[in-house]
């Protein structure tokens, strides 16, 4: 059985995980083979695919410590959904259940941007529960209730921070997500990392420094449980036009807002590829 199994990334394969219980699935495939078979799979698009030398996605789950069978939240996952296409399946195949955050459905302001966008996220990955399973969606607003209490084994927010600070909630933010945590639950944070030194509270160039993270995780509750360079990027120099959006994938040739200038000159960032990232592991207290 583990010699079939171990090759999930065949399509037969996968359509017979596609049709087991979730019990069966779990008994069946290991994290490992679990793990490759959703990093390898088919569904992802070959953009998605050409970002994992640099996101390191196999590496940093182990880090972080995903395991079968987890109840997952992946926190403002975004337009591309990148480690949706990965975490999603994943869950799928141990007999976990995986969660996103999406616009916040109760607020009445909610525009018609953010709502279309909650709408075409749950198209996308509700339409092929064979791959995806069971796709959850949150509320996740400025005003949006609290999550589910002590629900989840595994959070994870991937370049999130910045925009929380923007909009000046995250201290509600980690609290939040402290109390959706089951004890001993871990949260997974990647974020652009600042230089060592003073942070701007707005952090307009995308980038904070990790001082600032661990030091707001720790108010919150959280202990830090470990930090890794998996993301590390020593090319990054943090000192661009338009911030952190003007390396890949962004790739921004003007100020926010504004159109493409065709005659910028992004030779010099595209080379140097995606931001320096920080890696970090914070759980949740038994």
């Amino acid at each position: 059985m583990q010699r079939f199994i171990a090759l999930t990334t065949r399509p037969f394969v996968l359509a017979l995980l596609g049709s087991l219980s979730p019990c069966l699935v779990t008994a069946a495939v290991s994290h490992e083979e679990a793990l490759s078979a959703a990093i390898d799979g088919e569904w992802r698009s070959d953009e998605d695919r050409a970002r994992d030398a640099e996101r390191h996605p196999a590496a940093s789950l182990n880090f972080w410590g995903l395991k079968p069978g987890m109840t997952i939240l992946e926190v403002q996952p975004g337009g591309g959904a990148w480690w949706t296409g990965i975490l999603a399946p994943y869950a799928r195949m141990t007999g976990g259940e995986y969660y996103a955050t999406g616009a916040d459905l109760d607020d009445r302001e909610l525009s018609d941007n953010s709502r279309a966008a909650r709408k075409a996220f749950e198209q996308r990955f509700g339409a092929q529960p064979d791959v995806y399973g069971k796709i959850n969606v949150v509320n996740w607003g400025k005003q949006s209730k609290p999550l589910p209490a002590n629900k989840f084994d595994f959070i994870l927010t991937a370049r999130s921070v910045h925009g929380w600070m923007q909009q000046d909630v995250v201290e509600r933010v980690f609290k939040d997500l402290y109390a959706a945590l089951k004890p001993g639950g871990i949260l997974a944070l990647e974020q652009h990392r600042a230089n060592p030194g003073p942070q701007d509270p707005k952090a307009r160039s995308g980038y904070v420094t990790e001082e600032y993270v661990i030091e707001q995780a720790r108010k919150a509750g959280f202990d830090l449980a470990g930090r890794s360079e998996i993301n590390a990027n020593p090319k990054d120099t943090k000192d661009y036009p338009f911030g952190v959006w003007t390396l890949p994938p962004a790739r921004r040739t003007s100020p926010y807002g504004q159109p493409d200038d065709p005659t910028f000159d992004r030779t010099k960032y595209d080379t140097i590829g995606e931001s320096d990232r920080m890696t970090l592991k914070f759980v949740k207290p038994k």
